[in-house]
């Protein structure tokens, strides 16, 4: 598969989005653990979907409120790094694929845990 220049632009835009949170946003709201995992910008770049891991699911909902309360804040200060035509709208999203795998490793942990019990009555 080819990496076409929107593939470039949406991880641009997710390498930038992160830093603008971490480095530049001082909403007490957003802290703990968080990732922006991934963006997707649209082909004409007029909207961006923002890909955000919690990985406290308390804080999931009240940190995206403060994400989605400073997007203007945020698409300004991506305006000012990036050199593109349109600056795209931002659309936060929670992404729970990091707590799906963990979810997923569990289960697998547990299934190899209940085999071994097995092997070990059998052998007795």
């Amino acid at each position: 598969m080819s990496y076409t220049r929107i593939d470039r632009i949406s991880e641009e835009v997710r390498r930038e989005v992160d830093a603008i949170i971490r480095e530049e946003l001082g909403d007490p709201r957003i802290g703990g653990t968080f990732s922006v995992t991934r963006a997707e910008v649209t082909g004409d770049l007029r909207y961006a979907k923002i890909y955000v891991s919690v990985l406290e699911d308390d804080k999931r909902d009240e940190l995206l409120a403060a994400l989605k309360s400073a997007k203007g804040f945020i698409r300004r200060a991506l305006g000012k790094r990036m050199i593109i035509r349109y600056t795209p709208e931002l659309i936060f999203v929670s992404d729970k694929n990091i707590e799906y795998g963990v979810h997923i490793a569990k289960v697998l942990a547990d299934a190899m845990k209940e085999t071994e019990h097995e092997r070990d009555d059998g052998e007795s």
